[in-house]
């Protein structure tokens, strides 16, 4: 037998990961990269950059990477550094003096449910705004002092990386995050075995391990299904945000509300107020029904008014078909145990997501969470206003305008968005106190009396920090992207610093309108090809994988940025995240914000550019119809002139070349001898006191306790008190009214003879007398007269005004009613008689929204 001379199998290789483990003079160094307070206090990603500025830029600003990135000479040379030990030494007692500050006492507490965070570029669990809103709220609640926890999930793959093929279209790629190095820790037990969070699924139990991130003062607790304990068919629940199909986000949203409620009562957390960020969160109240039932031995109505008094749904969506809806068979699948555990019908529970209970429409979340929330709130004046419109339908006996659901108007985290060189300068010029009261305009009022030279100088110095940073990071995709190597050459030599630059960074959504610019490009062209007035466009964003419209603009507009007369004047920029916002809204001169009113419910972009000095430019929808202010910005009309969008739109892009050519362009290049606009900078300080002020999330969280949080945590301790003393009493006071409420009966109805032949003479005083005998109905009740008239345009009924009747006296079980009143305008008006159940306990009559319309002749 002839001896073979080579025999080998193939190779069984590992992936070893090896990083540096620090000495103990530098462990101050981990215990700072743990917590996210260095993401919005420039002392920390300071020190971190120092530390290695190449290895800061290649981890993307992730200083646990960073740390354990860091070979064995450079942590010699770092503790061979007085002054950098000096330095790490004095940070980190700015951070042990932050963290070591004690929760407020007399601010609610608060257990937050939201899909998304926002918080840094480094932990990728974030898609757009709403999870920047998110992340920013937390930021602020630790800086507020408030005892807040956090809810969401641990992605795997998060959102998807942007990258654009040669012909411009977008490529979505989904990159798995390595989370043990990332700045979070696994929650563990006393043995250091990862906690295992069991949650019923229909038929199956799915597991899920709990990540904690440290944001400031803050716990942002995290779920993670993609474990060995769950099949594939679970593991992918937290692989992608807003992934997969309907059973998908099923299996999510039930993971979220379910699932996040359980994880709380896992780690012994309870908190005064349950805030869903948006309908996503609805069924945590489903679980809280059930632990109310199961454990207090509460009735469901009795547990259902415990459930609401605590609840807040803040809705982010300004069209139906925004929401959230399931077929009932899928709710059914998942939801199909629950009625049972609560005590209540199968229809019972589908009719609470349902705006037409006993129908067949799909469960909405949206209406779940409004019938299971005392409070609801849009996010700005505008959005507030028409989500009332949006949900009307639920409460059918009131009018829009009379409903409970409020706006809290949305704000930025300012550390986070203010450029360092403006936190320099407010820390220079502005009170001593500033950073804790920033709603307080007094303080930037200062900025009048800033000379011009120093707002200039900041600006150009941001301008050209954006400029750096596109030439250097986007180089090399430009290479790769274009083909054409002296073309990116070319892009690079024409981005100008000195040009006006005008940004445009959001979700490629069409309601938001990113075509709108290029509507006239011959016009367009003139515009940008002015040499003596340069001005280029930097575009920015993302669409959503399944919306091809939204992709279809990104393309276009690439097509259009890639011909010669558009070269390095129309610049895209692909993979819009946290850093690359942050370059921009600081580093343009204009931003750009061009929806279709009112589409957009608040929008937050604009608001961070008010943080630096950028001169807003925007549809008044959202923030801006609140926050616009002249000599301050810019602004296209909130009126509507076509019914037509394609006739509007033409319309607004005209708008807009208009502004541009008679306004933005000749106040920004109106130069004084120093080589400045004083009058573009007069904008500037005029948007920073007047505006700015106005929307931090400072502002936005002090009216969350100030207008909801304080009145949901004192009536919720008042339902509790007594083993839930009041909360049985009003439930079996609903439960009385529900059962005779079709008892009581309109004895008389007394009137001016004048009035009841249909006339009425404007101001003279009429006096309405209105009896009701409750017969068997033992509780109080109330009457009103609403007076609306008919909007011949919208062909709707249009509230003029609600005058509530005086109950003059009680005789059995009758009920006096009398009003006296005139008639302020002439016309044709409609006028009905309602009545309503009465309780002094209710928080709002939509708690409990029972009418009946009384004939009165």
């Amino acid at each position: 037998m002839k001896i073979k001379t080579n025999n080998a199998n193939s190779p069984v290789w590992q992936d070893v990961y090896s990083h540096s483990s620090l000495p103990g003079e530098l462990e101050p160094l981990e215990e700072i990269a743990g917590n996210l307070w260095w993401v919005w206090n420039h002392e920390g990603s300071q020190l971190f950059a120092k530390l290695d500025k190449k290895l800061w830029e290649s981890t993307e600003g992730n200083p646990v990477l960073l740390l354990r990135s860091l070979s064995v000479n450079r942590m010699v040379e770092i503790i061979d550094d007085k002054d950098l030990m000096a330095e790490i030494a004095y940070v980190h007692s700015l951070f042990k003096n932050y963290i070591n500050t004690a929760p407020d006492p007399a601010k609610p507490s608060v257990a937050y449910f939201s899909m998304e965070y926002g918080l840094t570029n480094v932990l990728k669990i974030y898609s757009g705004g709403l999870g920047v809103l998110a992340g920013d709220y937390l930021k602020e609640a630790s800086d507020s002092r408030i005892d807040l926890v956090g809810v969401g999930f641990l992605y795997r793959y998060g959102y998807f990386t942007q990258s654009l093929s040669l012909e411009g279209q977008q490529i979505a790629n989904y990159e798995a995050q390595n989370f043990s190095a990332l700045p979070l820790k696994q929650v563990k037990n006393a043995t250091g075995e990862p906690v295992t969070l069991d949650i019923p699924f229909p038929g199956r139990t799915v597991y899920a391990h709990i990540w904690k991130v440290s944001v400031g003062r803050i716990s942002l607790y995290l779920m993670d299904t993609d474990i060995p304990q769950n099949s594939e068919w679970d593991r992918s629940i937290t692989h992608q945000l807003y992934g997969g199909d309907w059973e998908n986000r099923m299996k999510q949203e039930y993971m979220l509300g379910i699932g996040g409620i359980l994880m709380l009562n896992k780690l012994g957390i309870k908190k005064q107020v349950y805030h869903c960020n948006e309908g996503h969160a609805a069924l945590i109240n489903a679980q809280r029904l059930v632990d109310y039932i199961q454990n207090d031995g509460l009735s469901f109505n009795e547990a259902l008014e415990v459930v609401r008094a605590s609840g807040l749904y803040t809705v982010h969506t300004p069209v139906p078909a925004g929401h959230d809806y399931f077929e009932e068979g899928l709710i059914g699948r998942y939801m199909g145990e629950f009625p049972a555990k609560m005590g209540i019908s199968w229809q019972d529970f589908i009719d609470m997501g349902r705006e037409n209970p006993g129908s067949s429409e799909r469960f909405s979340m949206s209406v779940f969470a409004l019938n299971t929330c005392q409070e609801a709130n849009g996010v700005s004046l505008l959005h507030g206003k028409v989500s009332k419109r949006m949900f009307a339908p639920i409460w059918k006996g009131y009018f829009p305008e009379e409903l409970h659901v409020t706006h809290v108007t949305n704000g930025v985290h300012m550390p986070t968005w203010a450029a360092r060189e403006w936190k320099r300068f407010f820390a220079e010029h502005f009170d001593r106190d500033f950073i804790n009261d920033q709603s307080n305009k007094t303080y930037w009022e200062a900025i009048q009396n800033v000379p011009d030279e120093e707002i200039w100088n900041i600006r150009k110095t941001l301008k050209k920090k954006l400029v750096d940073y596109i030439k250097v990071q986007f180089r090399d995709n430009w290479l790769k992207n274009q083909g054409d190597p002296s073309q990116v050459v070319s892009i690079l030599e024409k981005i100008n610093p000195n040009a006006l630059l005008i940004g445009f960074g959001r979700r490629f959504a069409t309601y938001k309108r990113a075509h709108l610019l290029f509507t006239d490009l011959e016009r367009l062209a003139k515009i940008v090809n002015n040499e003596r007035y340069p001005i280029q466009f930097i575009y920015t964003g993302k669409a959503h994988p399944a919306d091809g419209g939204g992709q279809g603009l990104i393309k276009h507009i690439i097509e259009i940025s890639r011909r010669p007369e558009f070269l390095g004047k129309i610049i895209f920029l692909e993979n819009y995240d946290m850093r690359l916002a942050r370059r921009l809204i600081s580093g343009v001169d204009v931003w750009l914000n061009t929806p279709t009113r009112p589409l957009e419910a608040s929008g937050t972009s604009g608001e961070k550019a008010e943080m630096n000095g950028v001169l807003n430019f925007s549809v008044l929808d959202g923030w801006w119809y609140e926050g616009y202010c002249e000599g301050a910005g810019w602004a296209l009309t909130d009126r509507r002139t076509y019914e037509n969008q394609q006739y509007q739109d033409q319309l607004d892009a005209v708008t807009i070349y208009h502004t541009l050519e008679n306004e933005i362009i000749p106040l920004y290049y109106a130069r004084n001898s120093k080589g400045l606009s004083p009058e573009w900078v007069q904008y500037i300080k005029n948007s920073i006191s007047q505006i700015a002020p106005n929307y931090t999330m400072k502002r936005m969280l002090d009216d969350y306790i100030g207008h909801i949080y304080d009145k949901l945590a004192t009536r919720s301790a008042h339902l509790k008190e007594n083993n839930f003393a009041k909360a049985k009493e009003i439930a079996a006071w609903k439960e009385e009214v529900v059962e005779h409420w079709d008892s009581f009966e309109v004895e008389s109805f007394i009137t001016d003879k004048e009035w009841a032949s249909n006339q009425s003479l404007v101001g003279k005083d009429y006096i309405y007398q209105v009896v009701i005998n409750r017969n068997d109905l033992k509780g109080m009740l109330g009457v009103d007269m609403v007076v609306c008239w008919d909007n011949p345009e919208t062909n709707n009924l249009v509230l003029k005004a609600v005058h509530p009747f005086k109950l003059k006296k009680e005789e059995g079980s009758r009920l006096f009613f009398e009003l006296e009143t005139a008639s302020s305008e002439a016309g044709i008006h409609k006028v009905g008689f309602r009545v309503y159940p009465v309780n002094p306990e209710l928080p709002h009559r939509m708690d409990f929204a029972y009418v009946r319309w009384i004939t009165v002749q």
